[in-house]
């Protein structure tokens, strides 16, 4: 079979830039070379697009962020027409204009296959508030949350205090609708926190997401495929610190443990994988997610969300997950890009 080249996309606007260079120098790395020829494109933190060659030589110097003035997509030829030669794109940019729909509303114009989730999975997996609510229409459980936009706390910080005091309670976690990695996400105490948590969650997004603390093990699932999804066995993450933040996710100091196989009941163990391909399912999900539940000590088993474009760093869970299931980590990544070639080719068909 002749060599397909791929396109990947890494770096990206969102917060999350330095985590998407860091998995896509992962992914690029374990690439099958007898099969994909890589091509990649840098998008700068100012939303520049860079050339192949010049991604390569700031990767080649160690980077681990894009800084650049160049131009963005539409004045970038160079990178565009080197993302027309492509037979797939992997797209690794984390955050707001690269899982959020907008970049896969692009490529879908460009008539480019891409992998991972489409426009709608996307949008819907970016934004929490939007999730959440599809979940519980969809009958799946889900923790207490409720949803406030900044210009109604700054109109009413008293009254949105009291509705979460109300509603959700001490301690409560403050997060970005829009956004990954942690970013932003805080964990109110009490309701002196509750004010800075809200300001850090603002910084990030026009509205926050206010959840219950469940008191649970933090288990974790990757669903891998487009008509027929496929649960990976299941792992847990256990934190070094009061929840799975930035930095224990992705400090070179972290200590947080991951566990694979999880060490939870069969029983649970099942439920969490076909909740899992419910929700990937429900939102329309193709090709890969990540999936993330609670299960508090009564083996109760609460969704917390899909990450529609997980890390796939060294010691990201989706890879590992599907490698303790007897998928190699370059025999996953070629099956993620077929996926998204099989994908375009039965839209193409119709």
């Amino acid at each position: 079979m002749a060599k397909q080249r791929v396109a990947v996309l890494l770096g990206g606007r969102s917060g999350e830039h330095e985590v998407s260079i860091t998995s896509a120098r992962s992914v690029m790395a374990a690439l099958d070379p007898e099969r994909w020829e890589v091509v990649p494109i840098g998008i700068s933190k100012s939303g520049a697009w860079m050339t192949p060659a010049e991604t390569r030589a700031a990767l080649d110097a160690g980077n681990l962020s894009f800084v650049t003035d160049g131009a963005p997509v539409l004045k970038a030829p160079e990178a565009l027409a080197a993302l027309a030669t492509c037979d797939v794109v992997f797209p690794l940019v984390h955050g707001t204009n690269g899982e959020d729909g907008t970049l896969q509303g692009f490529l879908e114009i460009a008539g480019i296959p891409y992998a991972g989730g489409g426009v709608a999975a996307s949008a819907i997996g970016m934004d929490k508030a939007l999730m959440k609510a599809l979940f519980r229409e969809a009958g799946i459980p889900v923790a207490r949350y409720s949803v406030i936009r900044s210009w109604e706390y700054t109109l009413a910080q008293n009254d949105s205090m009291a509705l979460i005091e109300q509603s959700i309670g001490y301690p409560c976690f403050v997060k970005p609708a829009n956004g990954g990695s942690s970013v932003g996400v805080t964990r109110a105490r009490s309701r002196e926190d509750f004010h800075g948590a809200m300001k850090a969650a603002f910084a990030y997004d026009d509205k926050a997401v206010i959840e219950q603390a469940v008191v649970g093990r933090e288990i974790e699932c990757s669903v891998l495929g487009n008509e027929h999804p496929e649960a990976s066995v299941v792992g847990e993450v256990v934190p070094d610190r009061d929840f799975y933040d930035y930095d224990s996710k992705y400090s070179g100091e972290s200590t947080t443990q991951l566990y694979i196989p999880a060490p939870v009941t069969e029983g649970v163990a099942k439920e969490v994988q076909q909740l899992a391909i419910r929700m990937y399912q429900v939102m329309g999900c193709e090709g890969y997610a990540r999936v993330d539940f609670f299960v508090t000590p009564a083996d109760r088993v609460i969704a917390n969300e899909v990450n529609t474009i997980p890390g796939f760093t060294s010691i990201s869970m989706y890879p590992k997950l599907w490698e303790a299931s007897g998928l190699a980590y370059t025999d996953l990544l070629t099956k993620i890009l077929e996926l998204a070639l099989a994908r375009h080719q039965r839209r193409a068909d119709r």
